[in-house]
């Protein structure tokens, strides 16, 4: 099976049946047979119904939003950078989301509902607006190296930033939520953010996907893509736009976990190949099922117990990834 439309159907049938299993296991396990009982109403376990609905079930459905939304962002800045080690976070958006937090929790503005996700928000969304500026000021044709350089010392600053502010906590409260949230949890699912996120993914995405064969013809680079009729600096922005939104809402959510966004993409091309139009859907289903799985690691491994996400995805991402390198350069000696 080497046809990239079977693989998005296997992808396509994985994502239900991971979702499933990870429903299942916790703390506290279910059966599927209460599941099945809550889900259709014939429940009378009040324990079993407040587990499924109100925490289990938001946090397994925010997680594979998560996941779809920063392996499709991955794809794309990989495809946009014409660099498979690009990665959402490549402009700044986490250091500037995590900066956006950490002001949040330091001024204890985190009493407020929804705080914390949404200086988050304005923190990504903040450190790409600068990245572009800074860019667009000192480079008039806005290459790759002016947002690459330019997101390299955002980051370092809003880093540093957050750095100041943790070690102003000292051993309080807020820094140990603050670390959390550094490494990445979602244990603060809400529905409110399931469907938040499924409406930017819905927009984003769709926006992404339209814009997967103009994608195609930039990978050709962009004197070739500008004689095929395509603007590369207003694709560029549109792309980056809505990379920034959708990466941004899904730092807010979840803090800051890595590898997925730059993990999937490079394992999918070499699976679907290089063609976006296969590559993005195939990355954000790939990663709606590796975070998941993350995520069920995470709230079993040392149950009850929970570990941050990020220890799981950087101990299960980074081994895997120097792996694929040395493949890569393997099979470059080869040729």
């Amino acid at each position: 099976m080497h046809h990239p439309k079977s693989w998005l159907g296997v992808l396509g049938a994985l994502v239900p049946v991971v979702l499933g299993l990870s429903v299942m296991f916790g703390a506290v396990s279910l059966s599927v047979s209460e599941i099945v009982a809550v889900l259709s109403g014939r429940a009378t376990d009040q324990t079993a119904v407040t587990i499924l609905i109100q925490i289990r079930l938001p946090r397994v459905l925010l997680a594979a939003l998560v996941g779809g939304a920063l392996g499709l962002c991955g794809a794309v800045m990989q495809g946009l950078f014409r660099n498979p080690l690009a990665d959402p976070y490549l402009l700044g958006i986490a250091s500037g989301a995590t900066a956006g937090a950490a002001v949040v929790i330091a001024l204890h503005l985190d009493i407020y509902w929804g705080a914390v996700p949404l200086g988050a928000f304005v923190g990504g969304v903040l450190a790409v607006a600068i990245v572009y500026r800074i860019a667009q000021t000192r480079w008039a044709q806005l290459d790759n190296y002016a947002l690459i350089l330019s997101g390299v010392a955002l980051a370092a600053l809003f880093s540093a930033i957050t750095s100041f502010l943790l070690f102003y906590s000292g051993a309080s409260h807020d820094a140990r939520r603050l670390i959390f949230w550094i490494l990445g949890g979602l244990g603060g699912a809400q529905w409110v953010y399931v469907f938040g996120l499924l409406c930017v993914l819905i927009a984003a995405g769709a926006v992404l996907i339209l814009f997967a064969r103009d994608l195609n013809a930039l990978a050709l680079g962009e004197e070739m893509a500008a004689h095929l009729g395509i603007e590369p600096r207003h694709l560029r922005r549109i792309l980056l736009i809505a990379v920034t939104a959708l990466t941004a809402v899904a730092v807010a959510v979840s803090g800051t976990i890595g590898f997925v966004g730059l993990i999937v993409p490079h394992m999918l091309r070499l699976i679907v190949g290089p063609d976006h139009r296969m590559l993005l859907p195939a990355s954000a289903l790939g990663g709606a099922i590796l975070l998941t799985l993350c995520d069920t690691l995470a709230r079993t491994v040392l149950a009850p117990a929970e570990l941050p996400i990020g220890i799981i995805t950087a101990l299960l991402g980074a081994p895997f990834f120097l792996f694929l390198l040395r493949r890569r350069a393997q099979l470059g000696a080869l040729l």
